[in-house]
């Protein structure tokens, strides 16, 4: 997988219903980078996720996309379908794009050995814990090989410890596949854990505040997220949080 590179000039987002969700945006993503957007709930994060995926169209701006590549979409909820098999759900967005079935099985393995589910393919989603049921949704995705990774608040409904731990084995997959990552979260920790950058956004309708860096090295132990430097930022960042300033940062 090769890293895609996006570019978002004065995207904005208003419903039909007349919601404002998203003002005027610029942003340039970078292939390869890993960068994570947090703010306050309704400020329109997840609507820029979606511009970016091609899946809402922007009122106004435009999603600059060059190239054509493969885009994987990981969701808050896993939704797997409970019919299907570890296997054949892995398989299941190749299908839906016309895959041949060799290759839907081949890709799938390959996605699931990447997670940590190889043994797991006959099994069903009820039979999996949540984060193994996270770590299918995340396969599903990988299986595509996608440039493009985009992610929904993926690690919001494990508990604390497995969010730990799925978060070093994201940080290791984006490594070794190469692909961009742009994630929404919550968690200001779990955006300076994985992340290249964070982007802060304002309440709704939202813009950027400000586009912080991480410095740290990859990879990333886990004793990072004990160290004062890691608590410093994440301060930083909190600080931007609660106390936005008054112009948008140019990213």
């Amino acid at each position: 997988m090769r890293g895609a590179a996006i570019t978002l000039e004065g995207v904005s987002k208003t419903y039909d219903n007349g919601l404002l969700a998203l003002q005027a945006t610029d942003l340039g993503i970078d292939a390869g980078e890993f960068i994570s957007i947090v703010g306050p709930s309704g400020c329109g994060k997840s609507t820029l996720l979606r511009i970016v995926a091609d899946l809402v169209q922007p009122t106004q701006g435009q999603c600059l996309r060059p190239g054509e590549f493969e885009t994987g979409f990981v969701f808050q909820e896993a939704a797997l379908l409970p019919w299907r098999t570890v296997q054949k759900n892995a398989e299941l967005l190749m299908e839906l794009e016309g895959y041949r079935a060799p290759d839907c099985a081949a890709r799938a393995a390959e996605a699931l050995k990447l997670v940590g589910l190889a043994g797991f393919e006959k099994s069903y989603p009820h039979e999996l814990s949540g984060g193994m049921r996270m770590r299918l949704s995340l396969a599903r995705a990988l299986a595509l090989r996608p440039a493009l990774l985009l992610l929904d608040e993926p690690l919001a409904a494990v508990d604390e410890l497995t969010r730990d731990v799925l978060q070093e084995e994201l940080s290791a997959l984006w490594k070794e596949a190469g692909f961009t990552a742009m994630m929404v979260t919550h968690n200001v920790h779990e955006a300076v854990f994985l992340s290249t950058r964070v982007v802060v956004m304002s309440a709704r309708p939202g813009r950027v505040l400000r586009v912080i860096d991480v410095p740290f090295d990859f990879p990333r132990a886990p004793e990072l997220r004990s160290s004062p430097a890691f608590a410093a930022l994440t301060g930083e960042v909190t600080a931007a949080l609660r106390h936005p300033v008054a112009e948008q940062v140019s990213a």
